[in-house]
């Protein structure tokens, strides 16, 4: 008769030098302390989750794991920096040796260590946007693919179709038919770049941002020596921000903690807000049936809202169905409920907003400590002019600044060449756009034009589109059937019924041919496209062409001078940004705008039911931003876009959800 004798590891007594039951409170302590084994821990808006996280890496280092058994992956080296910081100010030693960073420099660091199992060497170059952008244009080059008779899309727009395909591990017919539906008969054609794009790069011992991912995956996956030997050595993987998570991320967490099981993931799925770039908010929802042994923990002691700001936060995303069940609970005193506004038009929304501002400004707070958030940048157009007007200091934190963006700087270049045919700037930023016209070529055609247009600006009808034609002998081949719909677009532009109105010219250059250009050349030309016609809405207030331009070239003027502050000013502005940009923030005093349906929720969203819960997920962070003070707002009319005229505005589904007794409800009237 045999029998199986354990052998069990001697430890000493553990003395902790942390007092983790008075550091933390009851719900944070079980997550810390959680025996090992998979665990998912919810950690609610506002309710320490860096905190428990850091002390759960504490708490594993004080049980004896050695700090290079621990990986933490977080998506910012910045979170990656702070909790490793924190740890090591705790326990008072160096974390040198613990495994943190984001996946990306995680995956650098391995794959340095293997790239010679991959066909690379290890002095392997990391490719930037740019680089990628040139050795796809390069791929594109090489293939038999005549690409104006296709409209095929530009390397950019073919770098984020490969990125989406590999993050998500979906096939490029996939990815096509579901973001991308006007490239859907060149799938074979873009499959076939691709192919040669990752052949081209093995060959220059080249890697971009997602072959970090992809190709550290492949190498656990296909060498098993190299994946038992991580699976051996990270005893207990932690992941911070786990609703951000792709597929591919997903992949390679549980492949690692696939020997050991110790994988704790901490996150919340009501701010899960990315799916548009690939996150997928499956991985924190089954993760307790990817990990049936799982224990989960609830962290919902919010320390940053008032109780009224929270009744109102559990109430925006209780209609979503696929979620984790929990409840937002105070930790601060009592304070005002929500306000929900309802305004005349955008023009009174944004007279609201900065009224309100100033008075409590008045009220001695702080600029600083107020955002105005939305769900898409041109949602603040008419406040952007609001403030500027009034004198209002303000910081943009939503990416690329508005009017500075390509395609906005595109279409406003031709109402600039028909106001002012000696703009240079803005005709040589024209025939750039046009196929086989680069620098030397705009500028020898600008001095073509130059010549032709002293000849026609007094006896034409159409002086600049006749000038354009008269220079089309200068004109390269490649562009001759571009350049005369080039001139054909500024000939309906100069319509004596057009020309004076910004409003009537921009759709007129978006059906012209620039429509078609956004879907070549941008990735995003679904969002780039309702920028432009927003823009065309904005345009309406505006008498004259002119005016149009030199307000927008005074907001342009305002955003791009506040980009030069220093980082550490001391001068007070009030912060516009996307709710996207503002995850992860807190402000005493918080204006969500345009809470109107089909911009909030936007229209896309809201042909599906998994669209929709994002958009309320998103809302739902929008609310919990704010510590003391929110204010939820809509216009009842909106103007239309093109001829359709001004339109009765439905207010967001997301306030109706919210019972009226959990907001105040302001109306506004005119002072008499």
């Amino acid at each position: 008769m045999s029998r199986d004798y354990v052998l069990q590891p001697f430890q000493s007594a553990v003395h902790l030098q942390i007092d983790y039951a008075r550091e933390l409170n009851e719900q944070q302590l079980a997550a810390v302390i959680a025996p090992p084994g998979p665990a998912l821990v919810i950690a609610g808006a506002g309710s320490g989750k860096t905190r428990t996280l850091t002390y759960r890496v504490a708490y594993l280092l004080e049980q004896g794991i050695p700090p290079d058994r621990i990986l933490l992956l977080t998506f910012t080296n910045k979170a990656a920096g702070e909790m490793m910081r924190r740890v090591a100010d705790l326990l008072e030693q160096e974390m040198a040796s613990l495994w943190g960073g984001t996946f990306h420099s995680i995956g650098n660091r391995i794959l340095r260590q293997h790239a010679k199992l991959l066909g690379f060497e290890r002095d392997f170059t990391i490719m930037d946007r740019e680089d990628a952008k040139h050795l796809i244009s390069t791929c594109v080059g090489e293939s038999d693919i005549d690409v104006k008779a296709t409209r095929f899309p530009k390397a950019e727009v073919l770098g984020d179709i490969f990125s989406l395909a590999v993050n998500t591990e979906k096939p490029i017919p996939q990815i096509l038919g579901e973001e991308y539906g006007y490239f859907d008969t060149l799938a074979l054609q873009i499959e076939d770049v691709q192919k040669r794009y990752a052949a081209r790069k093995r060959a220059t011992n080249a890697m971009d941002f997602d072959d970090l991912l992809v190709l550290w995956l492949k190498l656990l996956r296909d060498h098993e020596e190299v994946r038992e030997h991580y699976q051996r050595r990270f005893q207990f993987i932690l992941v911070d921000e786990y609703q951000d998570t792709n597929k591919l991320q997903s992949d390679l967490i549980d492949l690692l903690a696939a020997r050991h099981h110790n994988v704790m993931v901490v996150g919340d799925d009501a701010q899960s807000i990315y799916a548009w770039r690939g996150a997928n908010f499956a991985n924190i929802l089954k993760f307790p049936e990817r990990y049936p042994n799982a224990k989960t923990y609830k962290i919902e002691t919010n320390y940053r809202s008032t109780p009224e700001i929270l009744n109102a936060a559990n109430a925006a995303i209780a209609a979503n169905v696929n979620q984790f069940a929990k409840q937002l609970t105070p930790a601060r005193k009592s304070g005002s409920k929500p306000a929900l506004v309802t305004c005349g038009d955008a023009a009174e929304q944004a007279a609201f907003v900065a009224q309100r501002v100033l008075e409590l400004r008045d009220e001695g707070m702080d600029l600083n400590k107020m955002a105005v958030l939305y769900r898409s940048h041109f949602h603040a157009l008419e406040l952007q002019l609001e403030f500027t007007r009034r004198n209002i200091p303000f910081s943009i934190t939503s990416g690329i600044r508005f009017f500075e963006q390509a395609h906005i700087k595109d279409v406003t270049a031709y109402l600039k060449l028909v106001s002012n045919p000696r703009d240079e700037l803005a005709f040589k930023r024209l025939v750039q756009l046009l196929p086989g016209v680069g620098g030397k070529g705009a500028e020898k055609l600008w001095k073509s034009f130059e010549a032709g247009s002293r000849n026609t600006q007094h006896a034409i009808r159409s002086p600049i589109a006749t000038a354009l034609q008269k220079c089309s002998a200068s004109v390269p081949k490649k562009a001759v059937t571009a350049w005369s719909q080039f001139a054909a677009t500024v000939a309906q532009l100069e319509e004596k019924t057009v020309r004076t109105s910004a409003a009537k010219m921009i759709p007129i250059v978006i059906e012209a041919g620039y429509d078609d250009y956004l879907k070549e050349n941008f990735a995003n030309y679904r969002s780039r496209l309702d920028d432009l016609k927003q823009l065309a809405i904005f345009a309406q207030q505006f008498e004259t062409v002119e005016e149009f331009l030199t307000q927008m070239a005074l907001l342009t003027n305002v955003e791009a001078e506040a980009d030069k502050q220093p980082a550490d000013r001391d001068d007070e502005r009030i912060r516009l940004s996307t709710i996207h940009q503002a995850k992860g923030l807190e402000f005493d005093v918080v204006f969500v705008i345009m809470l109107c349906d089909g911009l909030f929720p936007s229209a896309r969203s809201m042909e599906t039911e998994e669209g929709e819960e994002e958009e309320r997920r998103l809302f739902y962070v929008a609310i919990t931003r704010a510590r003391n003070e929110v204010y939820l707002s809509y216009p009842l009319i909106r103007a239309g876009y093109g001829n359709s005229g001004a339109t009765m505005q439905q207010p967001s589904r997301f306030i109706g959800e919210i019972p009226k007794e959990l907001v105040d409800e302001w109306n506004l009237r005119a002072f008499a």
